[in-house]
């Protein structure tokens, strides 16, 4: 540091400081300028001039010997203020002054004086002094000298920037991409003129508490936004007009040009920015106004008569306009009208994190052939629909937030289109999404959830495609297909519905595929009232009722889904209806795979039905469907259950592994089977019971622990060429009055025997081959051992048996003749019948000890006849 000059000394420089800067004035600022990143950032002042005295006189100089260069601190100030030390994030090589330059003013005055003194400058100033040397280039581009020139002017809190036509975004200057964003963004929006009330009492009144505007060249400042507009048709300033803080009301903005309307103000700019109308439409876009913007503002449209009948708006688009509006909030309190409307040939607006809410009417209309893109936008507690879409309109709606509505979410309608992606939409009040008329949307990746009612209604010849979307936790059904409305309904997660999944009502029709149903309330997917979707691919699962429920003559083609582990019937299938379950896969529920009763019709092709707690197929009260080429095993019940008048084709199907009897029939049913493969099961192959009929011709039955066939209690089936073979136990038994027709009938290979009638029983036996047989009761009776021995209690070989009345046995006990013979000999022994039976003295239920048998198995008087299945107890819920 020089030492201290004489006054003498100092003249003579000041002269010489002068003569220099008039020399440098026109140097050019490309060849001295340096990127410098910003000082620390200080406090926030109340206004940009008021704290610069208090904050500018306290600061070391940065040019003291000890350092060797403009960014030698490393360590950030405490305290950011004017005095505090500053870091600098460019590097500036020490200059040694040359002998002109150590004798110049500015040479000798520290940085915190010079920053002092440029704080006075405006933006013109800083640039043309930033020209003067490389020390003032990089002063004049400190960060906190130009954001205190920006919040003067913009009252930006954080900058805006403009990096493309019809984008303006916050972004925090940390964030930013340039050492001075503030520099940058004042570069972008300088020459746009201003409206700021009271802007000519501030430039006159030097006592009053308002921010003194100080003038400047080419800024232009308006009282009304109606003002401003006419001055930027009559000069250039860049078509930007910056709209500051205040309520601008009766402000009826009509625009036909290209301009930009944006709100200026500090933290949430869009709420301090208010622009309202209570007699015409707030702002009304009309052909020539090309790419207009409007953001950072709210636009009321606030009636004095909320029921007048007209159509006001807070915004209008009409035809051929293409304006954007972007962080909005708009709110209407016309009953009549929309808040916005969009509508004609070539409307195409796009908006962006606008907010549509609280209006008495319709948040967003759209119509007549308008398009538009619709995004980041949220719609909320408007009392109809928070979206309408009619007339060939076709918007692109992206990731807007839909809820709370008093009405619909989003209704599109007599022809409306559009394509809907990643909205949520929520808690309406009606279902979230409605589609009439003839209306077609898209609606893809959507979360529509927790509506008052349903999810998605189409109704009257509605179509639409909806795209893997998460529907749950409906209060009424996930979605609604009725009147003859196609949708095409894929890729979507339905689940957790108060009532239903899906529900196609009235002539619906429909695509369902591939979608995931699950946890409902109530059926996953209904069918009723002649409708016919086609129903694949779909995973139907863990409902709190059935899977399917087809009623009311419903139809359809029901294929390749996979159908389990629900409450009630996998499928049910009743009044009148006739679908075709095709390739499904139905198993693991908690009762039966499918079920057909009350006249339920329609065919059952080529599915698996497996693993149920009850039988895998029910038929009862006149049910007449086709069951064929299916594979039914792992039945905790039977295989296939035929009660109550049942009737059906029963054809090609491979029934197996089931814990009771593979086919029952019973109580008056008559079903035709044909050329079934019925084996390997725990208990029989078919029983026909309580005055069961039918028609068995061409079955393979083989392999079951019982009976082939069992036959009892006044059943009159017909048996024609079936192979009933590899038994456990007997190929034929007919017992307990009941009859049947035999006729060209293989029986062979069976342990107990061919074919067994019991006493009482009548048979037309015709052309029927019984051989190769074990007969394995007859040669146990030959040996002398007690049937029970061969039998157990599982098991109930048709010979004779006998009471004991010297051991006081009932009608309820039966005594094998080798017992009579061995065991009982010398008692009073009476032969009751010949028929089905295990021996009661060789299960040690008797008093004295079977002699024949061995060590006794306990027994709990197991009934005679196999253990009926269980029928299902479901019952109707619409």
């Amino acid at each position: 540091m020089p030492s201290k000059p004489t006054r003498r000394q100092f003249a003579r420089k000041c002269k010489k400081t002068r003569q220099h800067i008039g020399e440098n004035s026109m140097s050019n600022n490309n060849d001295t300028e340096e990127k410098v990143t910003p000082a620390a950032e200080i406090r926030e002042p109340t206004s940009p001039t008021s704290e610069r005295a208090e904050c500018l006189t306290v600061r070391r100089s940065l040019r003291r010997k000890c350092r060797k260069d403009y960014s030698d601190t490393s360590q950030p100030p405490t305290k950011q203020s004017w005095g505090s030390s500053r870091k600098r994030l460019c590097k500036v090589e020490k200059h040694t002054p040359d002998e002109n330059s150590s004798e110049l003013l500015q040479a000798m005055l520290p940085d915190e004086v010079m920053l002092r003194i440029f704080s006075y400058l405006l933006e013109k100033d800083l640039c043309r002094v930033a020209q003067v040397c490389k020390r003032f280039n990089v002063l004049s581009n400190d960060p906190v000298l130009w954001k205190y020139l920006y919040q003067e002017l913009f009252e930006y809190t954080i900058p805006m920037m403009n990096p493309e036509p019809n984008t303006f975004q916050q972004v925090a200057p940390e964030d930013c991409d340039s050492t001075n964003p503030w520099k940058e963004s004042f570069s972008q929006l300088y020459k746009g003129v201003h409206v700021r009330p009271g802007c000519m009492e501030n430039y006159s009144n030097s006592t009053t508490d308002a921010i003194k505007l100080r003038p400047r060249d080419n800024i232009q400042y308006y009282e009304t936004i109606v003002d401003a507009l006419g001055g930027v048709v009559e000069g250039d300033h860049n078509g930007i007009i910056f709209v500051h803080p205040g309520i601008y009301s009766d402000e009826w903005i009509f625009i036909d040009f290209p301009v930009t309307i944006l709100g200026a103000g500090p933290d949430k700019v869009s709420s301090k920015v208010v622009i309202e109308n209570m007699c015409e439409t707030t702002i009304v876009f009309t052909e020539g106004c090309a790419d207009s913007f409007i953001g950072y503002m709210t636009i009321w449209f606030l009636p004095e008569d909320p029921n007048a009948p007209h159509h006001r708006y807070c915004i209008e688009i009409g035809s051929n306009c293409t304006p954007t509006i972007d962080h909005c909030m708009i709110r209407s309190t016309s009953t009549v009208g929309s808040a916005v409307s969009c509508a004609g040939e070539g409307a195409n607006p796009t908006f962006s994190h606008v907010t549509i809410s609280d209006s008495e009417n319709v948040g967003l209309y759209i119509a007549d052939h308008a398009e538009g893109l619709f995004q980041d936008c949220e719609i909320h507690n408007n009392a109809l629909a928070g979206i309408w879409v009619k007339n060939y309109a076709k918007p692109i709606i992206r990731r807007c937030h839909i809820h709370d509505g008093r009405d619909v979410g989003v209704f599109t309608f007599d022809n409306g289109y559009g394509y809907f992606e990643k909205c949520d939409i929520h808690h309406n009040r009606i279902a979230g999404f409605e589609v009439k008329a003839g209306a077609n949307p898209t609606v893809v990746r959507c979360s529509i959830h927790h509506g008052q009612t349903g999810g998605i209604y189409i109704h009257a010849r509605g179509r639409g495609q909806f795209l893997e979307n998460k529907i749950h936790s409906n209060q009424f059904a996930g979605l609604w297909v009725t009147s003859n409305s196609d949708p095409t309904i894929r890729c979507n997660e339905i689940y957790n519905g108060h009532q239903g999944g899906v529900y196609i009502f009235t002539d619906g029709k429909g695509l369902i595929e591939k979608n995931n149903i699950y946890g409902n309330a109530l059926a996953g997917i209904q069918i009723r009232s002649n409708s016919s979707p086609i129903v694949r691919h779909n995973k139907i699962h863990d409902g709190q009722h059935g899977g399917i429920y087809v009623h009311e003559k419903g139809q359809g083609i029901i294929e390749e889904n996979e159908i389990y582990s629900n409450t009630l019937a996998g499928v049910w299938v009743t009044t009148g209806s006739s679908p075709t379950l095709r390739r499904n896969r139905i198993h693991s529920g908690r009762q039966v795979g499918v079920y057909f009763y009350d006249n339920g019709n329609g065919i059952l092709e080529e599915n698996d039905i497996y693993n149920h707690m009850y039988s895998g197929v029910q038929i009862r009260t006149g049910s007449n469907p086709v069951i064929k080429m299916n594979k039914i095993w792992g039945g905790q019940n039977g295989g296939i259950l035929v009660y109550n008048s049942g009737l059906g084709l029963i054809e090609r199907n491979e029934i197996f592994d089931n814990a009771m009897a593979g086919v029952w029939i019973k109580t008056d049913s008559n079903p035709l089977m044909r050329g079934n493969k019925i084996h390997d099961g725990r208990d029989g192959g078919i029983c026909i019971f309580n005055g069961g009929k039918g028609i068995l011709e061409k079955n393979e039955i083989f392999r079951n622990a019982q009976a082939g066939v069992l036959v009892s209690t006044n059943s009159h089936p017909q048996l024609r060429r079936n192979r009933i073979y590899d038994g456990f136990a007997a190929g034929i038994e007919i017992t307990n009055g009941a009859t049947a027709v035999l006729e060209r009938n293989q029986v062979f290979n069976n342990k107990f025997g061919g074919i067994f009638l019991a006493t009482g029983v009548s048979c037309i036996l015709t052309e029927n081959r019984v051989f190769g047989n074990k007969n394995a009761i007859e040669k146990a009776v030959k040996r002398g051992h007690c049937l029970y021995k061969i039998s157990s209690y599982t098991s109930y070989p048709m010979h004779h048996f006998y009471r004991c009345y010297t051991c006081n046995t009932t009608d309820k006990n039966a005594i094998c003749v080798n017992c009579v013979r061995k065991c009982h000999q010398g008692h009073v022994t009476e032969f009751t019948r010949h028929d089905r039976f295990f021996c009661d003295c060789g299960a040690g239920t008797l008093s004295n000890t079977c002699c024949l048998a061995g060590e006794p198995t306990h027994d709990t008087d197991t009934l005679y006849d196999s253990a009926p299945p269980i029928e299902s107890s479901t019952t109707r819920h619409g």
